[in-house]
């Protein structure tokens, strides 16, 4: 359900498993709708509820159309690639753009090296000689994998799968992929190499890195030179890694023995391309992912990323949420929850202008750990204070807009009994409002109010005051709430000593009026009185 209580809208508008979609048609709290390809005045009406919408590359999600779906959330592409989705404009409005990066990788790598064994081979091309009625076996001569070199150039995960056939048919396998280390080479059995010099030993080179400024024209006229002569290319991965011209250039002097391309610059391939007339490069459709069981895991992998950002609002996969892979949320656990629990908390303690957010990581926290559980407590803060929807994705967006500086950074300095601790300070114009927070048998707690320590569960009503510590405070409280028809659920204390300065939060079962919290504030002895819903 939304937040004003109806169904979760997803609009469906490419062809996607259906068989993979029924989880989401299945859930009481969905209301999935498949318009496929529809007309514009069709689609603008179905994106005005929106919640969220599914594609794959058919469908432009443009700016025009985000600009007409008010109630968008989450965008969900098959498959890898997001170029038919202007991921930036969803950035700025809070729309999360996930993708199913893990579902295709068996079927690209399979893809892969039937291409590989193809062209090694000659199996289209002696296939379309038979079935010509012809029998030549001198013209296809193959040659065999076993004792060659194959270049990985990316060890993702399509990289990896690859990578690993490669050594089980007896192949030297290097890798070029400057964010692998040697020790994970080492690992997987690989060697890394620079790419001149893994170009330079390679008789197969495959491509497996993304699309971008960064790797656009990899393989092209100057780089060629540096390609070991009768070398072999694959590429599976983005058709802009290859200039095209460069590949055919080097086929037709000899210098290159074949290709086999799955990926092209322009898509369709144009009728009129000179990779049509190349006896020794093989081409098919962009298939790389075109299997029934992918086909199957994209859709049921974008569904459960949608039921997980329907329930826990947390968007896996997410190309617009940097640190929020599924590999750093499954090891950061309840750390999350904590993070946006303590902002929540704070941000309902401010009386004064918010100047800055910090987390403060105490003890044995990983760096990488730390950006995704700063950004949950800046959503916890900022979710307290706006009235426009917070999320992951615009939580930093929305601090920059408003000036409010946000960092993060380490403290040796930790409580007793304690191995971890977070901190989240908010800067106002009148000083710093500092809670402290912990996971106590993997559940969150608050354990500190400024330089208080107390034990409080961040669920619930609350009411938080901070008074002199002297004999009656309690009871005067407990009375005054008792009488205006409110259950104390639970009550925590903490103070520094006897008649000094102490803070008291209160769980409580049923909303309070306005008038009750004055009336709290209006005991002798109570100096500040704050209503926190968690």
């Amino acid at each position: 359900m939304t937040d004003n209580g109806k169904r979760f809208t997803v609009l469906v508008t490419d062809p996607i498993d259906r068989e993979g979609l029924k989880p989401l048609s299945d859930h009481p709290g969905l209301d999935v709708r498949v318009e496929l390809n529809p007309a514009a005045d069709k689609l603008q009406s179905l994106l005005a509820d929106t919640n969220a919408w599914l594609v794959r590359s058919e469908t432009k999600v443009t700016a025009q159309w985000l600009e007409k779906a008010p109630a968008l959330r989450i965008i969900g592409r098959t498959g890898v690639g997001v170029d038919n989705i202007d991921v930036a404009g969803a950035s700025r409005r809070g729309i999360a753009v996930i993708n199913a990066p893990q579902a295709n990788t068996i079927a690209a790598c399979e893809h892969t090296w039937g291409l590989i064994l193809a062209l090694s081979r000659n199996i289209p091309q002696a296939d379309s000689d038979m079935k010509q009625g012809k029998w030549d076996r001198t013209r296809w001569m193959g040659t065999e994998l076993q004792g060659k070199t194959l270049g990985v150039v990316g060890l993702g995960r399509i990289g990896r799968e690859v990578a690993k056939r490669g050594l089980a048919f007896g192949m030297r396998v290097v890798v070029h992929d400057p964010y692998i280390s040697v020790e994970q080479a080492r690992g997987l059995g690989v060697s890394l190499l620079p790419l001149p010099e893994l170009l330079g030993e390679s008789d197969i080179i495959s491509l497996h890195v993304p699309g971008g400024d960064q790797t656009k024209g990899l393989i092209n006229d100057e780089t060629m030179h540096q390609v070991k002569k009768g070398a072999r290319i694959i590429n599976c991965a983005r058709g802009e890694l290859v200039q095209e011209k460069a590949l055919v250039d080097a086929i037709k002097s000899g210098h290159l023995g074949g290709a086999a391309l799955d990926v092209f610059t322009k898509e369709p391939l144009a009728a009129d391309s000179p990779l049509r007339g190349l006896p020794n490069v093989i081409l098919t459709p962009h298939l790389g992912a075109s299997t029934t069981e992918a086909q199957r895991k994209v859709a049921e992998e974008l569904s459960k990323g949608i039921l997980e950002f329907v329930e826990r609002g947390l968007a896996r996969y997410a190309l617009n949420l940097p640190g929020f892979d599924p590999e750093t949320l499954e090891q950061i656990g309840p750390y999350l929850e904590l993070g946006e629990k303590l902002g929540a908390f704070v941000g309902q303690m401010l009386d004064s202008g918010l100047k800055e957010i910090r987390t403060v990581f105490r003890g044995d926290f990983e760096e990488r750990h730390r950006h995704p559980v700063s950004v949950a407590a800046l959503k916890g803060v900022l979710t307290s204070i706006l009235a426009q929807g917070v999320g992951f994705i615009n939580a930093p967006i929305l601090a920059r807009e408003r000036g409010i500086k946000t960092s993060d950074s380490i403290d040796p300095a930790i409580l007793e009994g304690y191995n971890r601790l977070l901190d989240v300070v908010a800067v106002t114009d009148q000083g710093e409002v500092r809670v402290t927070g912990a996971i106590l048998s993997h559940a969150p707690r608050i354990v500190r109010l400024g330089d208080l320590v107390v034990d409080v569960r961040p669920k619930g009503k609350m009411i938080v005051l901070e008074n002199q510590d002297q004999p009656g405070m309690i009871g005067h409280v407990g009375t005054l709430l008792g009488k205006r028809g409110v259950n104390i659920s639970d009550m925590r204390v903490g103070r520094h000593a006897p008649q000094q300065k102490a803070v008291m939060v209160l769980t409580i079962d049923e909303d309070v009026s306005p008038d009750v919290l004055k009336e709290l504030g209006q005991i002798p002895g109570i100096t500040g009185v704050r209503w926190v819903r968690l």
